[in-house]
């Protein structure tokens, strides 16, 4: 019998009887692990096209892939005629064949599942084989050698992340037996490659505690304590505090922990008529504390038929366990039943940012931002509820690795390839329940009137809650009906089923009762809704999709019939509504029997009337953008009748309406409405230049980018282009900042917009004074003056006056810098550009730095800062408390200066800031030597000298390099010395 092997846990192989396959180069290597890495599974052809050529695909790829997939049959079957087959194509692409014991990967997460249960029996011994097999499966970084496409982000990050998951459980049970010298051996060498990651310090100091080593134990925890807090700002979490307090004291004599701020619970309303489950909640809320009490994370995957309950289940479950979970629950919509399931990257952001990750403090790779939702979860007691997945590969990021945290996963399909997951099938409702169920929507009374009937009932919605919810709800609103008369109507099953051919059939007869109630304006209006997408909209949106002025009454009519969901209302006051996934679902089928062009309409007048919001919050922002946000040559749709309102506090609105918003602006590119997705996208950019959302900046702007130029609209593209390099220069993405703002500029002047062309001049020269360019940068900067005066853009002519000003301090050539710093803040004070003055008066502190005069930069600055506090500007306080506190660190207040620069180095972290971060990681280097700290003083110098490497700042980095090597001869030569 031939025995094939498929290997990916290191470089891509394939063994025939021990015997290794040549592949052939690299694209039909590629093509092998494209399939691997789904195997069973068709491979869509564009997906294969996507990962050969990345960039641009020629023609013949599609060609090109069948031949590549007849060489890799040919190498097969040369060692074995049946294998060639094990490759087959299909109609949209290919399927790789092969059996969970061929495939490394897959055999992996079975042994590593075999283990765990082997460890929840308490058999270590067992375990720990298994996990050694597990171990030895892997000769190096998956899929070493190839490139990777980005695709494989979220399974290279799983395998990778299972893989530590594996050595941390091959350590514990090595504890449990005993070998505490070997696990102590291991532990350290782990701890070296992953500083960040609590359980392993956790198992080390254990582990030297075990072996007698108490000494040893504490340093350990120091060391965790102080790494964790240099590098992440934070201190150890409880578990792990814990194992520290049982180095000196009884558990009795610990200190109970107690949180600054409450913890977050977004778990939604737990059903007042909730009925029955209560063996499987029961179930799932001892599963929970079982894992708990052994240190392990638990994860839960309730399937189950749409409409049966999974969703109101988890949330019981979540709710009964709180107590449990005291560091708080969170909630999520993956939306996995959608047409656009929801990308992991999108979803770890809003998981992170509750857990208080501002977004400028959001990785940008999902490798990354699962790392960090992994570190922050490790150290906490939280329940997550990872509501509607689509499938395994969307939930996995998302999963904690360690620590005591459970998840609750619903989704409509199985989940056998989530490893170390629990399956649980939330089936349809016992009899009894349901009867109980529709007993409490209609009253006991009528029920016991009418017994046959109401099991009838019962049956003909086929136990499943929202049938019988629906059914019950035409009971409840038609108090002269007698059950027989719905028993009646439901019987016909050919009416039933007529509904059901198409995914779960029960729930689509349910939604079709439903969904027959409505009068003909709310089936419209919920129709339409479906051509939203999977957003929370606001109550004029009902009317803009229905043409009216107002609709409040059709929206009570879909509400009140479950069809439309009450959400709470947002920080405007306003009412925010949704429609449930599988509601969406059978609405966007419907809607696809409308009349495409007044179906088409609709969703333009929601669409508009968000643009038209937009521009009026943009309008009202307190800080002057400096940029283009609106196109004053295009005719500007009205807001929605009795908006206007709710802008009022722009930012309040932009707040409340972010997610939609930028959902909406792909909304109207995928209908082909290209003008309006790039002016939505440009009036969403002062409220994120002004809050940091800098992934949902590059993100809109990207698809108004492409619309934009598709529409052949110059002035679109130019607009958008500016703001795209303003994004840019703020991520230190220089070179892509220089090339967006010289493509703007060049456009602006095609189209003779002079004020346009000086906006994107001055940003040119903002990023050629940075690259050290200051002649150029000059010239641009004059010259975006000269436009600025021309166009009569007094705002302007400040900005690019604090431009030239800051060239010429950047020359040290100081009168004619105080000069120019002077005009713009005259100028900006004169116009009551409020936020222009205080960057003015910040860069004259900056000046008065420069030449010894430390108090008038105080005062400068302390005033530049009062203004930001004014406007409300966090992250340009952020950086004027850098100037103070570099002020007071050569002044030589180094308690101030400390408490402000360490304040400082958050913000710029947050927002992603290298260059602002080397320049106060380098001043923080001079301060703790100040202090005689040298160890904290190298660490802060290094870290800086590393950004200044990034960065390629020569100078800068020169410099700084010439320092640490005098320190380093000074303190070598007193120690000779000495």
């Amino acid at each position: 019998m031939t025995i094939l092997g498929f290997r990916v846990l290191g470089p891509l192989e394939v063994a025939v009887d021990g015997q290794v396959v040549p592949l052939g180069g690299p694209k039909p290597r590629l093509l092998l692990a494209a399939l691997l890495l789904q195997p069973n599974v068709v491979v869509s052809t564009e997906l294969l096209i996507e990962v050969l050529w990345p960039s641009s695909a020629p023609r013949s790829a599609a060609a090109n892939i069948r031949t590549y997939v007849h060489s890799l049959r040919k190498r097969l079957a040369d060692h074995d005629p049946g294998l060639g087959e094990r490759i087959g194509s299909r109609a949209s692409g290919y399927i790789l064949k092969a059996s969970p014991g061929e495939i490394d990967h897959i055999r992996f997460g079975e042994l590593a599942a075999l283990a765990q249960d082997a460890l929840g029996r308490g058999e270590a011994e067992t375990a720990l084989d298994l996990l050694d097999q597990a171990e030895a499966l892997w000769r190096g970084e998956v899929l070493e050698g190839l490139p990777h496409d980005h695709g494989w982000g979220a399974t290279v990050a799983r395998l990778t992340e299972s893989r530590l998951a594996v050595s941390e459980q091959r350590l514990r049970a090595r504890i449990e037996l005993g070998r505490t010298a070997e696990a102590v051996a291991e532990l350290r060498g782990l701890v070296t490659e992953h500083p960040l990651r609590e359980e392993l310090w956790q198992q080390l100091i254990v582990a030297l505690r075990a072996d007698g080593r108490m000494a040893d134990a504490i340093e350990a925890y120091e060391t965790a304590e102080k790494v964790l807090a240099e590098e992440l700002g934070t201190e150890p979490g409880p578990r792990l505090r814990e194992v520290r307090a049982s180095l000196v004291a009884a558990p009795s004599a610990a200190v109970p922990l107690t949180r600054s701020t409450a913890p977050v619970c977004q778990l939604p309303l737990d059903l007042p008529d909730f009925t029955g489950r209560d063996a499987v909640v029961g179930d799932l809320a001892d599963l929970f504390r079982r894992r708990r009490d052994q240190g392990k994370p638990a994860i839960v995957v309730l399937s189950g038929a749409p409409g049966v309950g999974k969703s109101s289940v988890a949330i019981r479950v979540a709710h009964a366990v709180r107590e449990d979970f005291p560091d708080g629950q969170l909630h999520v919509d993956l939306a996995g039943t959608s047409s656009s399931p929801r990308p992991p990257m999108t979803v770890l952001a809003e998981l992170l940012r509750a857990l208080g990750v501002p977004d400028a403090g959001l990785p940008r790779e999902l490798p990354e931002r699962a790392a960090l939702l992994r570190s922050r979860l490790a150290s906490t007691r939280m329940c997550v509820v990872l509501d509607d997945a689509g499938s395994a590969a969307q939930v996995r990021p998302l999963l904690p690795g360690a620590g005591t945290c459970a998840v609750l996963i619903t989704s409509r399909v199985r989940m056998p390839d989530l490893a170390g997951a629990t399956p649980v099938d939330v089936d349809l409702l016992p009899e009894a329940e349901a009867a109980q169920l529709l007993e409490g929507i209609v009253g006991r009374d009528r029920v016991a009137a009418e017994p046959e009937c109401a099991a009838a009932i019962l049956r003909q919605c086929g136990y499943l809650p929202l049938a019988i919810r629906v059914a019950g709800a035409k009971l409840t609103h038609r108090p002269g009906w007698t059950l027989r008369v719905l028993a009646d109507r439901l019987r016909d099953e050919r009416r039933r089923l007529d509904e059901l051919r198409v995914g779960d059939l029960a729930v689509r007869a349910s939604v079709t009762l439903s969904y027959d109630l409505l009068p003909m304006s709310a089936a419209t209006a919920f129709r339409g809704l479906g051509g939203l997408g999977s957003v929370q909209f606001p109550a004029w949106a009902v009317a803009a999709l229905l043409g009216r002025t107002h609709a409040d009454d059709v929206l009570d009519v879909l509400v009140d019939a479950h069809l439309v969901e009450l959400t709470g209302s947002d920080g405007t006051g306003e009412p925010r509504y949704r429609l449930h996934d599988l509601l969406r679902c059978y609405a966007v089928e419907l809607r696809a029997q409308d009349v495409p062009a007044k179906a088409r309409d609709a969703t333009k007048r929601v669409l508009e009337g968000y643009l038209a919001l937009a521009v009026e919050a943009a309008d009202r922002m307190p800080i002057h953008f400096f940029g283009l946000y609106r196109d004053d040559t295009a005719v500007q749709p009205a807001l929605p009748p009795g908006t206007a309102r709710l802008v009022e506090d722009p930012a309040t609105w932009f707040a409340a309406e972010r997610h939609t918003c930028v959902a909406a602006v792909s909304l109207a590119a995928d209908l082909g409405f290209d003008a309006l997705a790039w002016r939505l996208a440009a009036a969403l950019a002062p409220y994120f230049d002004q809050r940091g959302h800098q992934d949902d900046w590059l993100h809109t702007h990207a698809v108004a980018l492409a619309a934009a130029r598709r529409s052949g609209e110059v002035r679109g593209e130019a607009i958008i282009q500016r703001n795209l390099g303003q994004i840019q220069l703020y991520q230190d993405s220089y070179a892509e900042a220089l090339v967006a703002f010289e493509q703007s500029q060049l456009l602006f002047d095609k189209i003779g917009d002079a004020r346009g062309a000086a906006i994107a001049l001055a940003g040119l020269g903002t990023v050629l004074r940075i690259k050290g360019e200051v002649e150029v940068a000059l010239e641009h900067c004059h010259a975006a003056l000269d436009q600025f005066s021309a166009a009569g853009d007094p705002h302007g002519e400040a900005v690019a006056r604090i431009a030239i000003g800051a060239v010429w301090l950047a020359r040290r050539r100081f009168a004619d810098a105080e000069r120019w710093f002077t005009e713009a803040l005259e100028q900006a004070a004169a116009i009551g550009d409020r936020h222009r003055e205080a960057h003015a008066l910040k860069r004259l502190a900056m000046l008065r730095q420069h030449q010894g005069n430390l108090a008038g930069a105080r005062e400068r600055v302390d005033r530049a800062i009062a203004i930001f506090n004014e406007l409300g500007d966090d992250h340009c306080v952020g950086y004027a408390n850098q100037n103070l506190g570099e002020l007071y660190l050569h002044s030589g207040d180094l308690a101030h200066a400390q408490l402000l620069l360490v304040n400082s180095l958050s913000v710029h972290r947050r927002n992603g800031d290298r260059r602002s971060e080397a320049e106060v990681s380098q001043l923080l280097g001079e301060l703790h030597e100040a202090l005689s700290q040298p160890e904290r003083s190298r660490t802060y110098s290094e870290r800086a000298l590393a950004l200044w490497r990034e960065l390629s700042a020569r100078p800068q980095e020169s410099a700084l390099a010439s320092r640490l090597q005098e320190a380093a001869e000074a303190s070598y030569g007193d120690s000779a010395s000495a």
